[in-house]
């Protein structure tokens, strides 16, 4: 079984942000981490407190193809232009997109339509878009996923904020869980130790993890950490899906802890 995590953040500068205890996280420090765990690969989400960090990603995956692939961001409010759109895109190892649309700035320009050009741009190419938006937007999400369904959307850590724990969290997934109806729509279970009420195996989460998988199935919800923040190690992570969640066995936790990310993005290994 292929064990990819589905995000992790690789930086090399900027001012990185309190809840992120390492600072940098380079791509050795990665490489180590990943073997220490039996981690075989990961998808890259560049830190967007650095300002170079697609760059970084860039070469993270020209290194090391089959360790790191990548979800880029840039400024959503720059012009539109098919040439820049596509010069990102051919980045080494720049499989898709990845945007935390959560100030109330990015908000509304969700809901007024402006970034429709990104969303046009990507359903046409067929690509992967991460996003980290307000619970309150899952509407907005909704709509963008039904105008452009060629386009497959990936919702960060259950869709829940990485401050909010239960039982808040549990009290956010329901809009979460509606999405599930739109085929173009995965979710990333990802970071959800900082959820928990409790210490590893993180048993207090188990029913927001089966809630979701209930929903979206093996094939559009990944494992995945955010390792650089989370209060545990890498492999807890692991361990915690593996050997903690007795209905997620076999094939279904293949797909969870792997395959299925890389058949979301495109990553053939």
């Amino acid at each position: 079984m292929q064990i990819i995590d589905s995000q992790i953040h690789l930086w090399s500068g900027g001012q990185s942000p309190a809840h992120h205890r390492q600072s940098p996280y380079l791509i050795p420090d990665a490489l180590r981490d990943m073997k220490e765990a039996g981690v075989d690969a990961a998808v890259n989400c560049p830190a967007i407190w650095d300002p170079a960090s697609n760059d970084y990603a860039a070469e993270a995956a020209r290194q090391h193809p089959d360790k790191f692939a990548t979800l880029g961001w840039f400024d959503v409010t720059r012009p539109a232009a098919e040439g820049f759109f596509d010069a990102f895109m051919a980045q080494p190892g720049m499989l898709g997109l990845r945007f935390v649309l959560v100030s109330p700035a990015h908000q509304a320009l969700l809901r007024s339509g402006e970034l429709d050009w990104i969303w046009q741009a990507a359903d046409r190419r067929a690509l992967p878009v991460g996003l980290i938006t307000a619970p309150a937007l899952n509407d907005a999400v909704a709509n963008i996923a039904e105008r452009f369904s060629n386009m497959r959307l990936l919702i960060d850590h259950l869709g829940i904020g990485p401050f909010t724990k239960l039982p808040e969290a549990a009290d956010q997934l329901d809009g979460l869980l509606a999405l599930a109806r739109f085929a173009n729509i995965a979710v990333k279970a990802s970071g959800t130790p900082s959820m928990a009420t409790d210490g590893y195996p993180f048993k207090s989460i188990d029913p927001l993890l089966r809630r979701t998988f209930d929903a979206f199935g093996p094939r559009r919800m990944f494992w995945g950490t955010d390792i650089t923040r989370l209060p545990c190690s890498w492999a807890e992570c692991v361990t915690a899906f593996i050997e903690h969640l007795d209905w997620l066995k076999a094939d279904d936790l293949a797909s969870v802890m792997g395959r299925g990310v890389c058949e979301w993005i495109g990553w053939s290994r």
